[in-house]
């Protein structure tokens, strides 16, 4: 069966936005497409040009693309976006499990100072031991030091490190999971 003109220019059209996702990849992820290699040597060339060259380049590639079977690069590019968007969820997921932990930790401090009680590193969190059953591999006595630490001097460096142990107790039950370690 033949196609029509305009199927033609539309199919055209969806290639070339496919050639300009390819060209907006980071360079490890272009260098592992599913392509002949000259045609990855000039995706990654494209990057650094402006303009009419850019265009006239995103064309050129597009009408080798014609010739090629692209199945597998959308399958590559679905498979990547999956897993960037697991990565932003867990990141987002970290970062609320730090902010509640932080706020717990300054209601603490501000209701110690109301009583003019002293709150000690050690002092009693919801949120830790909420974290501790969510994340077993996190060490939840320095979790509550830093939290602490966090609502005495408000020191980002403090909030950091709780973002770091998270994510690493995160990782470390991903590898639990899968059977790595």
């Amino acid at each position: 069966m033949e196609l029509s003109r305009s199927e033609q220019k539309r199919r055209i059209k969806q290639l070339e936005k496919l050639v300009i996702q390819l060209i907006e990849l980071p360079e490890k992820q272009q260098r592992e497409l599913p392509l002949a290699e000259d045609i990855v040597e000039y995706i990654k060339e494209v990057r650094g040009l402006k303009g009419g060259a850019r265009k006239r380049q995103v064309k050129y590639i597009t009408k080798l693309l014609r010739s090629e079977s692209v199945e597998p690069v959308y399958d590559y590019l679905a498979k990547q976006q999956g897993s960037s968007l697991l990565q932003k969820k867990q990141f987002h997921e970290i970062e609320y499990l730090r902010d509640i932990l932080i706020e717990e930790a300054i209601a603490a401090r501000r209701l110690a100072k109301e009583t003019q009680e002293e709150l000690s590193e050690n002092w009693p969190s919801r949120v830790v031991s909420d974290i501790t059953m969510e994340l077993p591999e996190v060490d939840s006595k320095e979790l509550t030091r830093l939290a602490f630490l966090f609502a005495m001097t408000r020191s980002k460096r403090h909030s950091r490190e709780i973002f770091r142990m998270l994510q690493a107790a995160r990782e470390q039950e991903q590898l639990n999971r899968k059977g790595i370690v």
